[in-house]
């Protein structure tokens, strides 16, 4: 059975970091790449950043390149995303899900976590 479970959220200020966890198991044969979305109220899910498990590649979007860090830890079945230069624009539920490919579109992937809440503000 595949389970996402996403951790590390919270409340911070504009410029500080945070680090969010996904704990993966259970993935079936193919799927090879996690990715990391947020959606904020009233917008559509956004990708973020996906890492391919084996190869360790790994893509961002514009809005999130150079304070976004995406990482694995194989031995663990662990995906991090370490955020940092939070604003209040990142303020989102985080998801990270299982997919095939590394297109950082919702469509492309099967599997998701339940989400974790990211609020920046002072």
């Amino acid at each position: 059975q595949v389970q996402l479970v996403e951790s590390g959220g919270g409340l911070v200020q504009p410029g500080e970091s945070l680090r969010l966890s996904c704990a993966a198991s259970g993935l079936a044969r193919g799927y090879y790449v996690i990715g990391w979305f947020r959606q904020a109220p009233g917008k559509e899910r956004e990708g973020i950043s996906c890492i391919g498990i084996f190869s360790g590649n790994t893509y961002y979007a514009d809005s999130v390149k150079g304070r976004f860090t995406i990482s694995r830890d194989n031995a663990k079945n662990m995906v991090y995303l370490q955020m940092n230069g939070l604003q209040p624009e990142d303020t989102a539920v985080y998801y990270c899900a299982a997919g095939r490919s590394p297109v950082m579109r919702p469509t492309f992937y099967d599997y998701w976590g339940q989400g974790t809440q990211v609020t920046v503000s002072s």
